[in-house]
C-alpha cells in the first residue's frame, strides 16, 4: 500500500495545490532517536553557551536574509498575507530566536543543597516536542524551538499538516547557521498519527503545543501514558469584545474590525463577537459595516492583497 498523504488545499482560492506525507510511529521514533543521538554527540548541551548563542543568531540572520523565500512558501497555504508575513511574522521570528539565544549564557543548571560527600545539579538536557499551528507557523515554530536550542535541547518539530513549507526551510537554514544537524527535526502529519507518536513518545523530555482546547486535552492524556512529563499548552479562544455606552465608537470600531479581519479572522485572540450596550449598538453596527466594507480580498501571495 501506498505511505498515506494529506491532499493541501490553498485557502485563497480553495485550489488543490501540494500534498502532505503522514509520518507514521516508527518515523517518528527515528526523528526522536536521531535527535537524541544528534544532542549526545555534538556537544550542544555542553558546549560554551556562547557558542549556542553565536549559533542561534547567526540563524536569526539568515531567516531575515531568506525573507522573501519564506513569506512565499508560507502566503500559499495560510491565510497569511505576504507582505504582513515581510513585515511581521519573519522579523518577529529572527527577533525572537535573538532574544532567546542571549539567554544562552544566562539560564544555567542549579545545584542542589546536598551533603558534604555528595553533589546535585539539575540540568537541562533532552528532546523537546514541539507542535505548531497553521495561522501562524513560522512565528510560532521560532518562539517553540529558540528557547529550546538555547537551553542545549534537540527538538522535534511537527508543524501543522496545512502549512509545513516554510518551517521546513527554517530548519533547512538551522543547518546553514551552525545548528548541528538533527537538533531540528521536523516531522510532517496530521494529529491523531504523527502528533500521537510524538506526544506519547518515551524519550521526549517535554511537550509545547499551541492550538485547539480540545487537542490539548487528548495530548494531556497522551503524554500521560508513557510518563509524567513537563507540557506547555497554548490552546484556543472565544474573545468578546465589549463596548459601553460612554466609548469612544470611532476608536471601538475600528479597533472591532481589525481584530477579526487580521489574519482571515484565524488568531486565538479575534474578537470573534461584540457585546454592545443597547444605546449604541446601532451607531457601532454602521461604523462596523462602512469598515468592514473595505479590504481587498485576493490571493494572499499579491501584494495588494489585504484580506
Amino acid at each position: 500500500a501506498a505511505d498515506p498523504v494529506l491532499s493541501l488545499h490553498r485557502p485563497s482560492d480553495g485550489a488543490e495545490f501540494a500534498a502532505c506525507p503522514v509520518a507514521d510511529a516508527d518515523v517518528v521514533d527515528k526523528a526522536v532517536s536521531l535527535a537524541r543521538l544528534a544532542q549526545k554527540d555534538s556537544g550542544w548541551g555542553t558546549c560554551r553557551p556562547r557558542e549556542r548563542t553565536n549559533a542561534l543568531l547567526r540563524w536569526a540572520d539568515l531567516i531575515e536574509q531568506h525573507a522573501l523565500e519564506l513569506a512565499q512558501l508560507e502566503a500559499v497555504p495560510s491565510t497569511r498575507l505576504i507582505g504582513q508575513l515581510i513585515a511581521g511574522d519573519i522579523a518577529v521570528t529572527a527577533e525572537q530566536i535573538r532574544f532567546f539565544a542571549e539567554l544562552a549564557d544566562k539560564e544555567g543548571g542549579e545545584v542542589v543543597p546536598t551533603a558534604g560527600h555528595q553533589f546535585g545539579m539539575i540540568v537541562t538536557d533532552g528532546v523537546v516536542a514541539a507542535i505548531t499551528p497553521w495561522n501562524f507557523p513560522l512565528s510560532m515554530a521560532g518562539w517553540k524551538m529558540a528557547p529550546a536550542l538555547a537551553a542545549g535541547n534537540a527538538v522535534v518539530l511537527k508543524p501543522s499538516e496545512m502549512t509545513p513549507f516554510a518551517t521546513l526551510r527554517m530548519a533547512e537554514l538551522s543547518v546553514e547557521a551552525g545548528i548541528p544537524a538533527g537538533l531540528v527535526n521536523v516531522v510532517l502529519g496530521d494529529g491523531p498519527v504523527t502528533g500521537n507518536a510524538l506526544t506519547g513518545h518515551p524519550d521526549i523530555a517535554k511537550v509545547s503545543f499551541t492550538g485547539s482546547t480540545g487537542a490539548g486535552s487528548a495530548i494531556m492524556a497522551n503524554v500521560a501514558r508513557t510518563g509524567i512529563k513537563p507540557m506547555t499548552l497554548e490552546l484556543g479562544g472565544k474573545s468578546p469584545q465589549v463596548v459601553f455606552a460612554d466609548a469612544d465608537l470611532a476608536l471601538a470600531a475600528d479597533c472591532i474590525a481589525r481584530s477579526i479581519l487580521f489574519n482571515g479572522g484565524q488568531a486565538c485572540v479575534a474578537g470573534s463577537r461584540v457585546i454592545a450596550h443597547a444605546g449604541i449598538a446601532a451607531d457601532l453596527a454602521d461604523r462596523l459595516i462602512k469598515l468592514m466594507a473595505q479590504p481587498r480580498p485576493g490571493l494572499g501571495w499579491e501584494e495588494e492583497t489585504t484580506y
